[in-house]
Parts: C-alpha cells; structure tokens; sequence
C-alpha cells in the first residue's frame, strides 16, 4: 500500500475515534443533565418552602427587630447621660473632699502650733519657778536642818546624824 492509503486509513479511524468520543460525552453530559434537573426539583421542593419561610419570619420579625434596636440605642443615650451626670457628682465630691482635706489639715497645724505654744507657756510660768522655788526651798531646808542639829552641841551624849532631804519626797 502506498502512502496515501495509509494516511487516508489513519485519517478514517482519528475520525472514528473523534466520533466516539463525542458520542460518550453526549452520554455523560445528558446523565449530568438528569441528575442536576433531579437535584433542581429536589431543591424546589426541600429548600425553597424553607426560604419562603425565612422571608416569611424575617418580614415577621423586622418590625420587632427594629423596636429593640430603636430601643437599644434610646438606653445607650440614657445611659450615656447618666454617666456624664455621675461622672460630674464624682468629680464635684472627690473637690468637695480635697477641700475639706485640706482644711481639717491646716486646722490639726493650728491647733499643734497652739498646744506647743501653750506648753512652752507653762514651762515658763510654772515648771520653771516651780524649780527655782524647789531649789530655794531644798536651801532652806538645809540651813535649817544645819542651824537646828547644833553642829557642834551633842544631845544626850551623841551626836544626830545629818540626814538630807531625799529629791523623791520634794512636791513639784
């Protein structure tokens, strides 16, 4: 066979091959085509009702869910309000406190000043010449006891011991 032959037989059987190639994708795409018009009535009828539903409820429940919104967004105001209001209460008591703070502190001062004041006052009036007055007292009390033991002069044949005044029993 010549070459022509040949190319013109392989050329017939590509075309036959071509053919049945198409012809099973025919086949397939037409299976394809059944299952999917299978599937597209079992949505209809499965899915569909559920959607109508859900608009259903949705259209239902838009009015309500707009109610809570409005009135979500009315309390934020309010509380938003109080806040500020509670927040000036706060800062007004937190002055009102310092103030008063400071106030109990210059008084405390004043009053410590005074008490030092006052016992350096009675030192002075009192502790002081109260000493001095001791003193002159204690002296007092020694020449006397010094004047009337009689130094030299002995009493029934001996002699009186000198017995100082012991600091505990003098009165300040």
């Amino acid at each position: 066979m010549d070459k022509l032959s040949w190319f013109i037989l392989f050329t017939g059987i590509a075309v036959m091959l071509q053919a049945g190639v198409l012809l099973a994708m025919y086949v397939a795409m037409r299976k394809s085509g059944a299952r999917m018009e299978a599937l597209a009535t079992e949505m209809k009828t499965k899915i569909l009702p559920s959607v109508e539903q859900g608009q259903a409820m949705l259209t239902e429940l838009r009015p309500k869910i707009q109610t809570i919104a409005e009135n979500l967004q009315e309390s934020t105001t309010i509380m938003r309000f109080q806040v500020k209001r509670m927040d000036a209460v706060v800062n007004d008591t937190v002055d009102r406190a310092r103030l008063q703070i400071i106030r109990a502190d210059e008084l405390l001062s004043r009053t410590l000043d005074r008490v030092e004041q006052t016992s350096d006052m009675v030192h002075k009036t009192v502790v002081s010449p109260v000493r001095q007055l001791s003193g002159l007292m204690q002296g007092i009390t020694v020449a006397l006891e010094f004047l009337l033991s009689g130094r030299g002069r002995r009493n029934g044949g001996r002699r009186e011991e000198h017995r100082p005044v012991p600091q505990d029993e003098m009165f300040i």
